[in-house]
């Protein structure tokens, strides 16, 4: 089964000498210790105000593995001019996790971390208010997700690879504005079942709210992504639905025979 590799958008202390930088920071939140990593392109300038990409690891993921080996933006950042910042989330019996609404997990307030990250950001740095994004990657892409729902006010608009929305957040979604939404799933995904299941919805319900909320064309522009990698077994077929309100889009990268 393919294995994703998350592909979106932003960066993290001292790092290469061109100017980069590369840092791991903390800040106390509801009484945890909460870390992350910041990455700023060497394009950055305080004059300047600058887009920034928040990167949600996975379930029992790291910031610094998912930065490193899964969702490298570094290069990307670079180019396009953004900053990075890649969350921790704190442990549940031992494992990092964000907590998206599903059953089972904790009581964290992870919303209200991430609005405390987003403000000490903003304080540091120069920010362009309106180009603030969230992306993540399965208990990552939830988060972005409930991001969406709850943080609308604050992002601009949200991707999320082998996530989902659980049925509470899809339920209480909140958005305020039009907001972009990609979604890359596998069909055989056996962690974040692609038809839903008792705790998380079906990936073309969720594809659908988001195309009607935004008010998008409902026949989408499909077409089949080349296969580059023949050996795999999967194909990957893409859903663009467009024409929504402010131009927002809804695309789905629909992964046939994909895993997580």
């Amino acid at each position: 089964m393919k294995k994703f590799y998350l592909i979106i958008f932003i960066s993290l202390a001292p790092f290469f000498s061109f100017g980069q930088q590369l840092t791991t920071e903390n800040i106390l939140y509801d009484g945890n210790n909460r870390q992350y990593i910041v990455y700023v392109p060497q394009s950055y300038s305080s004059s300047s105000p600058t887009p920034i990409l928040f990167a949600f690891h996975g379930g029992s993921g790291y910031a610094n593995d998912f930065m490193n080996y899964e969702a490298d933006f570094r290069s990307i950042a670079d180019t396009a001019g953004f900053i990075l910042v890649h969350p921790q989330g704190v442990l549940l019996q031992g494992i990092p996790h964000w907590n998206v609404g599903l059953s089972g997990f904790s009581n964290v307030d992870d919303i209200g971390f991430t609005v405390a990250l987003l403000d000490t950001i903003i304080s540091q740095y120069s920010i362009n208010q309106s180009r603030i994004y969230t992306c993540g990657m399965s208990n990552g892409g939830y988060m972005s997700f409930l991001i969406g729902c709850q943080l609308s006010s604050r992002f601009a608009a949200l991707a999320s690879v082998t996530g989902s929305m659980s049925n509470a957040v899809y339920n209480q979604c909140n958005p305020t504005h039009p907001t972009p939404v990609l979604q890359i799933h596998g069909t055989m995904d056996p962690t974040v079942l692609y038809n839903g299941n008792f705790t998380s919805k079906p990936i073309e319900d969720v594809i659908q709210y988001w195309s009607n909320y935004n008010n998008c064309n409902s026949t989408p522009i499909i077409t089949s992504v080349p296969d580059l990698i023949s050996w795999d077994g999967s194909t990957v077929i893409h859903y663009e639905y467009g024409g929504g309100n402010n131009g927002s889009v809804v695309e789905h990268f629909k992964v046939i025979n994909g895993g997580h």
